[in-house]
């Protein structure tokens, strides 16, 4: 069973969260606004309604509370939309960079882009877009570096794009391939079944799939899957994602008749993922309540009934246990157990336990970030201060060297089955386009295999790590990018982005939108802040909870070094995050307003005494908290953006983005916090929402869609920063 399997149940991207003050210095961030030629801004009508709800009896308005409701079951909701996109369409469209910006999109994004290949049975597996394709089409070819043939492409499913391919897993035989469909951005998503030499579907199908994978059996005759219970049609798209439960299905076989393998009634919230071990033996089941790495482990035989019993490995929630592949009954872990930046242990199921586990390899001083087992040896990603290293040891924890990385960045891959002998990676920096690269495991080389081909020079590009003091002394490190020819010797327009939580690291990534920022003048900075993962548990730790506002000090102590140091000034910064980022950038712009020249929050969680009664908000209590604790409560409403709203305030040019199917955080925060803000604001500046249609929270977003949202956010910041894009930096 590949590692990963155990941890599809509760990785969703975000996710995949004070009072104001200093309103002498709101003035001074202002005066470019009073004075600027914008015509006033006439916001669509925002109906307030006297709702009021005790908590701990503190009592707290929601004034928006209707604009919860789904956009496609309130034709008031609907029309406000409608209204919101016509004032924000209006402003942006009249700023004369716009269209080249996207143009300029356009060329860079259309180059030949692949994926590193999957080997299964001795057929490799990659995608590829040819440039401007909505959706990248899935490919099958004989050998690693042959072009192969389409098996899937999903630019045929819909004329718009907005249906895409979600996931993919293929029979151990390579004779089957079950992959998920989704529509318009949907965490829902359906599996269908599909010949691999023949390209003849199968009549399978499931529904009611989402926040899970495939994992097929080793015969190929069926495969695990995780589901939820089917809502009804007008909560489909709001409802909490409630008792989980895991099934087979035997290929040829109607959905009625899959077999029930695991489910928790007791405990609704939690969720699952199972799938067997590599040489078939065991059926591993890993058990989630929240979107932390820790969990709960189980096995019994493969070919055990479906109402056996469970052997439990570890029983409780108080580490993570991913589990990484198995030598008959010796079992390898991923653990944080006694090591804040993982180690790799191992366990004979046969006396299970924390008191036997035995260390294979102890923690070191960068974070194990993942391990996987092929050709008998552990292959262990590390990341020291944001920098990928690869090491290699034997399956007692002997050292077998490093891969040999071609520069400092971020690497991705190393899967595979625990016989295979060779593996494949991706290389990427800011400057640098993803390389595939071949593993060979026995003679330990690495092989280039392909770069891709993209319209921009990289040399002519710089990327340096710095290191600032949080508010309380903490060492956050941040990134910067930019064009070598930039005139360092004044502040320049600078986009400060980050995200800060579910122990997610932000590690450097080639992006073809960056580029086109640094080729308009503009600096990147990137920040590794608390709540992430980027230095282990502790650092996770550091920024969740009771603890979160050290995210939000992390932020802000950014921005005031890069002003500080003569980057950039406050008129020149803009901040943008997404998801959890967008909920830290409603936290930082609402607390101290008067530091940033913009604010980008996109899909953000903004109402945190509500978020967990939504979709896959009751899997955020343990990152942020639950307004249901009194104590969490008061730390929520001290920074919950939508409720920290003061009228009287001039707040920073603002474009709110969100979409109309984002299940995972439902479009209801940016609503009720866009419509907060624009009744608020005391200056001139814009408070704008952008609502895409026929997209959810990011994955399976059509190229062309992309293009037009990065062309909207980059021409927002060129007028509000006021950037001469014109003025050879």
């Amino acid at each position: 069973m590949k590692a990963e399997l155990m941890q599809l149940a509760r990785y969703m991207a975000a996710a995949s969260m004070l009072i104001l003050g200093q309103l002498c210095m709101q003035k001074e961030s202002a005066a470019m606004w009073e004075g600027a030629e914008m015509p006033p801004i006439k916001y669509p009508e925002s109906r307030r309604v006297e709702q009021v709800d005790d908590y701990h009896g503190t009592k707290v308005a929601d004034p928006y509370r209707w604009l919860e409701a789904d956009v496609r079951e309130s034709q008031e909701v609907a029309a406000w939309v409608k209204a919101q996109n016509q004032v924000a369409r209006e402003f942006l469209d009249a700023i004369p960079v716009r269209n080249k910006i996207e143009e300029r999109l356009r060329e860079l994004y259309n180059y030949e882009r692949l994926s590193a290949p999957s080997v299964e049975n001795g057929k490799y597996f990659f995608s590829r877009n040819s440039g401007l394709q909505n959706q990248s089409v899935l490919y099958v070819a004989n050998a690693y570096d042959a072009p192969g043939r389409v098996l899937i492409d999903p630019n045929k499913w819909s004329e718009d794009g907005t249906v895409s391919m979600r996931s993919m897993s293929v029979s151990e035989d390579g004779r089957r391939i079950a992959y998920s469909r989704s529509e318009a951005g949907s965490d829902w998503q359906q599996i269908h079944v599909m010949e691999i030499d023949s390209g003849e579907q199968l009549s399978d199908r499931i529904e009611w799939v989402r926040f899970g994978g495939v994992a097929w059996n080793k015969q190929g005759t069926g495969f695990y899957y995780s589901r939820y219970p089917a809502p009804a049609p007008d909560e489909k798209y709001q409802r909490v994602a409630l008792n989980q439960m895991i099934y087979f299905h035997k290929l040829g076989t109607p959905q009625s008749d899959d077999v029930l393998i695991y489910r928790r009634p007791d405990h609704p919230d939690w969720s699952f993922g199972a799938g067997p071990t590599d040489d078939g033996k065991y059926l591993v089941l890993s058990i989630s309540r929240s979107t932390d790495p820790q969990n709960q482990v189980f096995v019994r035989p493969a070919d055990a009934p479906s109402d056996a019993a469970w052997t439990e490995l570890i029983g409780d929630f108080d580490n993570e246990f991913s589990f990484i592949g198995n030598v008959g009954p010796k079992f390898y872990f991923l653990t944080d157990l006694a090591a804040p930046t993982k180690r790799i242990v191992a366990m004979d199921i046969n006396r299970p336990g924390r008191g036997q586990l035995t260390e294979v390899v102890p923690a070191a001083m960068g974070t194990l970030d993942s391990a996987s087992i092929l050709g008998d040896r552990l292959i262990a990603q590390y990341m020291e201060d944001v920098r990928a290293k690869v090491r290699v040891f034997d399956l007692t924890g002997a050292s077998r060297g490093e891969v040999e990385l071609p520069g400092l960045g971020a690497v991705g891959g190393f899967g595979g089955d625990q016989d295979d002998t060779e593996t494949f990676y991706t290389f990427t920096s800011y400057n640098t386009p993803p390389s595939v690269y071949r593993y060979d495991v026995k003679s330990a080389e690495s092989k280039f295999v392909r770069r891709p081909k993209v319209p921009f020079d990289p040399d002519q590009y710089a990327v340096e790590q710095v290191f600032y003091k949080s508010k309380d002394g903490t060492r956050i490190p941040m990134t910067l990018a930019y064009r070598k020819s930039l005139d360092r010797t004044r502040p320049q327009p600078t986009l400060l982005y980050a995200y800060g939580g579910y122990s997610i690291s932000l590690t450097p990534g080639f992006s073809t939108d960056y580029i086109t920022w640094m080729e308009l003048g503009g600096v990147l900075a990137v920040a590794n802040l608390r709540g992430g993962g980027e230095y282990g548990e502790q650092w996770h730790l550091a920024g969740k909870t009771l603890k979160k506002q050290n995210v939000f000090d992390d932020f802000i102590a950014a921005a005031e070094y890069l002003i500080a140091e003569k980057r950039t000034s406050r008129e020149k910064l803009a901040i943008m995050g997404g998801s959890n980022g967008g909920l830290l950038v409603g936290a930082v712009m609402t607390q101290r307003p008067e530091l940033f020249g913009a604010c980008i929050p996109m899909v953000g969680v903004m109402d945190m005494l509500r978020f967990h009664k939504f979709t896959a908000g009751q899997f955020w209590r343990d990152e942020f908290g639950s307004a249901d604790n009194a104590d969490e409560f008061k730390a929520l409403i001290a920074y919950s953006p939508y409720h920290v709203i003061k009228e009287g305030v001039k707040y920073p040019p603002t474009l709110i983005t969100t979409a109309d199917t984002d299940d995972r955080v439902v479009p209801m925060h940016s609503f009720k916090f866009g419509a907060a803000m624009q009744r608020a604001q005391a200056g001139d500046a814009p408070i704008l929402l952008r609502i895409e249609s026929r997209a959810g929270h990011g994955a399976g977003t059509p190229i062309s869609k992309s293009i037009e949202f990065t062309a909207d956010r980059w021409a927002f910041l060129v007028k509000t920063l006021e950037m001469d894009v014109a003025e050879k930096n």
